[in-house]
């Protein structure tokens, strides 16, 4: 393997033709420079996609109240289900597979609201909640804090606002935190100010929300104990599906609903989201190393049928060695480090230009996109990715001198020995 002799006649096999010897590297470069830009790509796809839930609880469910479809113990079908706080106790109390339980409430998910600040006004989301929210929606607070349990115990009026609500009914450069908006003709007092962790999708939309006290929530907007939704989450190593259904099915006992009526209520459960797009991400990986994987074959069966031209050009010098005693094994040794050293020249230099693209745009990215919301962040290649690669590439050259390394040892000496 580390024969000196060995390796300056590979280098001078190589550079005997040199045009052969660059179309050939060219194909094994090419191969793998792609695999890393696909995978690079589909990373900075899945990134974007996945940063979505990023700050959230991925086992979280939702839940809201409809109407009755069927009749039931003497109540009659098309029955509107108003779900209160007692449902949202109840829930923590009896199903043990929840580990936060939250109440929430609001107007409408898409309603606004009128919120003045003195000659200032625009419409945004108003929600009543409570302090666990926080441990179920992607808020980052970037200033204050959020509600409290103080805040519901004294049925304080307070706020916290997203930064689009700020921009709109501050000045630039102003601080919202202890400062008084109007909502619905009630002053609340600014106590914090948050971001969505996602830009995309419902991002903007939360940017335009603000949040007070759920109690506080009932007196301004007359609501007294009722919730438009019960978020949740599921306790850990618990399917989030399997509390979801628990949930249901203790909401259906409480207000009276055929266990068959699918009609009563509605639940979006973000875990079932958030396990289909790994699941899509993981397919789309398998589908690129297919593909990155075919790539690769086909430049390393570029360099087996060069290796095999090789093998028939050098026919006679075969037969020589063969003639003073070299070995068979001394043959395919030769014919397999010049293949490998083909495939893996060209794979490492493959490897380096897509690295070096990669942390380019990744250095660009930034720049270009500023503070437009993506669906594509950070390309990247793991190690873990970059070392497969590698490893396929060393397999590829084995295999592409091997079968020209054995067409080279089953010609007969005094043959080879004859060709011209």
């Amino acid at each position: 393997m580390f024969d000196f002799e060995s390796w300056k006649e590979i280098k001078s096999a190589l550079a005997a033709n040199k045009l052969r010897t660059l179309l050939t590297v060219f194909g094994v470069f090419w191969g793998i420079f792609l695999l890393l830009l696909m995978l690079a790509s589909g990373n900075g796809l899945a990134n974007g996609m996945i940063r979505e839930f990023t700050g959230g609880a991925t086992n979280s469910f939702y839940i809201w109240s409809r109407v009755t479809k069927i009749p039931y113990r003497g109540m009659p079908s098309g029955r509107v289900i108003q779900l209160t706080f007692d449902d949202v106790k109840i829930i923590g109390e009896q199903i043990p597979e929840v580990a936060v339980v939250t109440p929430f409430n609001g107007l409408g998910i898409f309603s606004s609201i009128n919120v003045k600040r003195g000659s200032k006004s625009s419409g945004f989301a108003v929600f009543g909640v409570a302090p666990e929210f926080l441990a179920i929606e992607s808020l980052c607070m970037t200033s204050g804090r959020f509600i409290d349990p103080l805040d519901m115990k004294d049925n304080r009026k307070v706020a916290v606002i997203g930064e689009r609500v700020a921009k709109v009914l501050f000045n630039k450069g102003e601080n919202p935190i202890n400062q008084a908006i109007e909502i619905n003709g009630i002053y609340c007092l600014v106590v914090g100010m948050f971001k969505p962790f996602a830009d995309e999708f419902g991002g903007e939309r939360t940017a335009q929300t603000i949040f007070i006290p759920f109690a506080t929530f009932g007196r301004v907007f007359n609501a007294s104990n009722k919730v438009s939704q019960i978020p949740a989450t599921a306790r850990e190593g618990i399917p989030a599906s399997v509390a979801e259904q628990k949930v249901l099915a203790l909401l259906k006992r409480r207000h009276i609903v055929a266990p068959k009526d699918e009609g009563a209520f509605s639940s979006y459960n973000q875990e079932e989201d958030y396990n289909r797009l790994i699941g899509l991400f993981a397919s789309i990986d398998i589908l690129i190393w297919i593909v990155g994987a075919g790539t690769l074959t086909a430049g390393a069966i570029g360099v087996s049928n060069i290796m095999l031209i090789v093998v028939k050009e050098r026919t006679k010098e075969i037969g020589i060695r063969r003639a003073i005693g070299a070995r068979p094994v001394a043959i395919i040794r030769q014919i397999l480090l010049e293949a490998m050293m083909l495939t893996t020249s060209a794979g490492y230099l493959g490897l380096v230009a897509g690295i070096a693209l990669i942390e380019g745009a990744n250095r660009l990215l930034p720049a270009i996109m500023g503070n437009t919301p993506a669906m594509f962040r950070n390309p990247d290649v793991g190690v873990a990715d970059a070392l497969e690669a590698l490893g396929i590439l060393i397999l590829a050259g084995f295999i592409a001198g091997l079968i020209p390394a054995m067409q080279a040892i089953k010609v007969k000496t005094v043959v080879a020995l004859r060709a011209e």
